[in-house]
């Protein structure tokens, strides 16, 4: 991956405006698909296969009157009346019969006076409720009806005597759109004063953030033209935009400040990108997969959506590593060599004193502190953690309602005064339903199942029991002593469902619990009990990948283990603040209270993937200098943890400033959605950005320094079983470093060479071998696997175990892609017709052409195959292998090849092949052709 990002990086480098445009030209595409396709977001949550949403779906078939959402108006009399008065009921009602003539959509309005309805006056008398019901959900209902609803409302307002009160709420307005305030605006400020500090550059600062914004214009508008497609919640862009902000600007801050750092030391400005892209871009990439991962995996939960959520947050994410790894170098390729920035200014000397030294660097001085006394700092950590985890005991999941609504909205208003008239379970009525096809007397089997209902504890009044019309479904309308957001209600709903039984028994019903309050408790049951597979499916991917990329077992457990803090404390964060009310007021928010249900495992999915890039960024330079420190491979234990101890703290040092200043930047977008963000993204925001700072400073800056510390050499030591079957995976660069030091290897002109080329799966090893432009030569030997392992090692189809190999001008196995679509490969077997192979691997005309088991050949398939390498290009090189060479020459001469090199992999090889370019005669067992 490493090689191809590098050279993506080049070509991106050499082509700005082709690259820049490209991504414009995808902006104008997804902004134009917005425009024309957008349908608006959708808040209407559903959960399939729950019992609440089989409820729903049986009252749209036979009970559609109370199956849709609902708005209410209250009423409250002034001071010394009572809404019961002749001078309140007139007006009341007839606002009623307006409301009732209002639209379509509107399929009842009852009067608070209806003889067949309990419960909307008062016990007081002092208020009353007007109760309107319409077709479909919310997002159903016109803005048009919604204004002629308000003026209505307004009208009545104005009739009824002074003092009295009127308010509008309900289901149809329990819910916000959120959009974007100045204070996001302020986290990027922040965000830019951070890269300025950073590069010492504003213009060079620039550069991330408008890569940041480019992204995120083109996947918040794809996510707008979606809606054409599928149902997305209005917090959806939200959380994109955040998401996309955050690790874009990050993504191009390692890239950048990895090809600042090299340029400062004196390399080439193209060639520095190369690398950086090769290198940082590699881990980038490899950041943002984990990113992905974790956020489909939202999925885990089941919910459609939160499923949509994960995937156009991802889709954010997707965009923002696209974009680091192309636009971010095509962008430097318009700053060519203006990148250093303005130097550090060198300290000054005392006059009369000697030249100072090198200023010692902070994260020097950090790092040192924090290995010296490393089971403190660790101890320190985790209590400290476990200390700020406390609040997040008390975490009660619900979904949004129009309690948690600024003190501000109308809506919010109607809540609280319905809450402090009737009481806070009038906010939240549930709903009994079943079919009652069976029953003879409908009306007094109701009366009499709603009487069973209203003796359950928890139930406050049961305002409606009945049948529909038709008289084959009956419905209990209940209303609960207890808010809908309260832990209480759940339990009631649970006890409710837990009589099914009974009444299934006695009343020949199949009752199911439903309504808007049900559906958002069945929906927090079901993601909280996605929390634990969805943490084992993070923590195991985790440990998976961190092995696989360290060749490692106790840096996966540190970083999962640290992930684990990070997570707990994000969320004992937002406890404190949400449920004991810590600093509510300060960052406004609108009701200390139950956070949305699906808080938890978004924090989870995006933390960490946070985190895992973090981790890869200090780890993956402490890894690097320890496996370089000769010291790391001496057989002296003491010396070795000496090596280790040095490679964590200059890994430290050489990767601390850009994780800090990614933490920064990723804390400040966070934070700027929590003090005026919507009231479903503020614990997300608060969540995401706690965590962050935990995790980037507490976590890796800390605790994993002072782990890595007291492991010492154990830290990269790795069972030999484990090493032998993890595959391998350079997101640190490794090969394109080792493409910079084999640059000029092997100073010639070969389309094929080798130097101690070793297979050990087919016993070959030390294998030397050259072979010039237009040369043909002949692997022989006495094991037909080993030949066909050498013939598909050097068409870049199998990677070798060691030595060096460079074929078409591509080293392997770095540029195995590249080899493949350079050389053509012609694998023999027994049985296999050859007619169509030659030709394909001679189509576009190969620089290579590896033909494996020529023996093999009948002669019709030996002149097949002469004929066709007769019409191939004399700079074509051809390399053959065969248990007779004397076959494959007979085949080559035939083909007009007649220098022919052969050389036997079973013959004693000297350390060298050091060897003259072959000429006609082959008689030696080991030649360079």
């Amino acid at each position: 991956m490493s090689t191809l990002l590098s050279s993506l990086g080049r070509w991106s480098y050499r082509h700005p405006w082709r690259v820049l445009l490209s991504w414009l030209l995808a902006l104008g595409i997804a902004g134009a698909g917005a425009l024309v396709l957008g349908a608006g977001t959708d808040n209407s949550f559903s959960i399939p296969g729950t019992e609440s949403q089989a409820g729903l779906e049986q009252l749209n078939r036979s009970f559609p009157a109370v199956s849709g959402t609902s708005a209410q108006i209250i009423v409250v009399a002034a001071d010394g009346d009572h809404v019961t008065d002749a001078e309140y009921r007139g007006d009341i009602e007839d606002a009623v019969d307006r409301l009732a003539d209002l639209d379509d959509s509107v399929l009842s309005a009852t009067s608070p006076y209806d003889e067949n309805v309990s419960g909307m006056i008062n016990d007081d008398e002092t208020a009353g409720i007007i109760r309107l019901q319409f077709d479909g959900q919310a997002t159903d209902v016109s803005d048009q009806t919604r204004d002629d609803l308000r003026s209505v409302v307004a009208e009545l307002s104005d009739e009824l005597p002074s003092g009295s009160q009127t308010s509008l709420g309900g289901e149809l307005f329990a819910t916000s759109i959120p959009g974007v305030t100045l204070t996001e605006a302020v986290g990027l400020l922040i965000a830019l004063l951070v890269l300025i500090v950073t590069f010492r550059s504003f213009v060079v600062a620039g550069l991330p953030l408008l890569t940041a914004v480019l992204g995120v214009g083109i996947s918040m508008a794809g996510i707008f033209a979606a809606t054409a497609f599928a149902t997305v919640s209005s917090t959806t862009p939200l959380l994109a935009l955040m998401l996309g902000l955050a690790v874009g600007i990050d993504y191009a801050l390692f890239i950048m400040a990895r090809h600042q750092d090299q340029v400062r030391d004196g390399v080439d400005p193209e060639e520095s990108t190369a690398r950086a892209v090769g290198t940082a871009g590699s881990a980038v990439v490899f950041a943002g997969v984990t990113v992905l991962i974790a956020l489909i995996g939202l999925g885990f939960a089941g919910i459609p959506f939160l499923t949509t959520m994960g995937i156009a947050a991802s889709a954010a994410v997707a965009v923002a590593v696209a974009i680091a790894v192309t636009l971010t170098p095509a962008l430097l390729g318009f700053m060519k060599g203006r990148v250093a920035g303005r130097p550090r200014r060198a300290p000054k000397a005392k006059k009369g004193a000697s030249a100072p030294g090198p200023r010692r660097q902070a994260s020097d001085r950090w790092v040192t502190g924090v290995t010296k006394r490393p089971i403190l700092v660790s101890l320190a950590v985790i209590i400290g953690l476990g200390i700020v985890a406390v609040p997040a005991l008390s975490l009660n999941l619900a979904l949004p309602n129009a309690g948690v609504l600024p003190k501000a909205s109308e809506a919010r208003q109607t809540y609280d005064l319905v809450a402090q008239e009737f009481g806070p379970g009038f906010n939240g009525p549930l709903i009994l339903t079943g079919t009652i096809v069976t029953s003879t007397d409908p009306l007094t089997l109701m009366q009499d199942l709603g009487d069973d209902v209203a003796k359950i504890d928890g139930v406050k009044e049961v305002a409606l029991s009945t049948p529909n019309e038709t008289a084959d479904t009956g419905i209990v309308q209940l209303i609960p002593e207890t808010a809908p957001d309260d832990p209480a209600t759940a339990d009631l709903v649970r006890e409710l469902r837990a009589h099914h039984d009974e009444w299934l028994k006695k009343y020949d019903i199949d009752l199911k619990v439903t309504g808007f309050t049900a559906v958002g408790i069945d929906i927090s049951d079901q993601l909280g009990n996605a929390l634990l597979p969805f943490g084992i499916f993070v923590i195991g991917l985790s440990l998976i990948l961190l092995t696989i990329v360290f060749r490692s077992l106790w840096v996966p457990i540190t970083a999962a283990a640290g992930y684990l803090l990070s997570i707990v404390a994000g969320f004992g964060v937002v406890g404190a603040v949400f449920e004991w009310g810590w600093f509510a007021d300060a960052l406004h928010v609108a009701k200390v209270g139950p956070i949305i249900s699906f808080m938890p495992i978004i924090l989870m999915g995006v933390l960490f993937g946070l985190a895992m890039d973090y981790q890869v960024f200090l780890v993956s330079r402490m890894r690097e200098d320890f496996v370089h420190d000769p010291d790391g491979r001496s057989p002296d234990r003491a010396t070795r943890r000496a090596a280790a101890l040095r490679a964590v703290r200059s890994g430290f040092t050489g990767s601390a400033k850009v994780v800090t200043a990614a933490g920064l930047i990723m804390f400040a977008v966070f934070v700027a959605f929590v003090p005026e963000g919507d009231s479903s993204l503020k614990p997300i925001a608060l969540g995401l950005a706690a965590g962050i700072a935990i995790d980037a400073f507490l976590v890796r800056m800390t605790l994993i320094p002072a782990l890595m510390a007291i492991l010492g050499e154990r830290a990269w030591e790795i069972p030999a079983w484990l090493e032998r079957i993890l595959p391998s995976v350079d997101i640190e660069g490794e090969a394109v470093e080792r493409e910079r030091h084999l640059a000029e290897w092997p100073g010639d002109d070969s389309v094929v060479a080798a130097d101690d080329l070793t297979i050990e799966a087919a016993g070959v090893g030390g294998l030397h071998l050259r072979l010039a432009p237009g040369g043909s030569a002949v692997l022989t030997g006495s094991s037909p696997g080993a030949l066909r392992a050498l013939s598909l090692a050097i068409a870049g189809r199998l990677s070798a175990d060691g030595g060096r190999l460079r074929v078409a001008g591509h080293l392997l196995p770095g540029r195995a892609a590249w080899v493949r679509a350079h050389v053509g490969a012609v694998l023999t077997t027994d049985t296999a017709d050859l007619s169509a192979d030659p030709t394909e691997a001679l189509r576009g005309r190969p620089s290579v052409v590896v033909i494996d088991g020529v023996d093999r050949l009948s002669s019709a398939e030996h002149d097949q195959l002469v004929a066709r390498l007769r019409d191939a290009r004399s700079s074509t090189a051809l390399l053959l292998t065969s248990l007779a060479p004397q076959l494959a020459e007979r085949l080559l001469a035939d083909a007009g090849r007649t220098s022919v090199a052969v050389i036997d992999i079973d013959a004693p090889r000297r350390p060298s092949a050091a060897l003259p370019v072959a000429d006609d005669s082959s008689e030696s067992t080991e030649v360079t052709a």
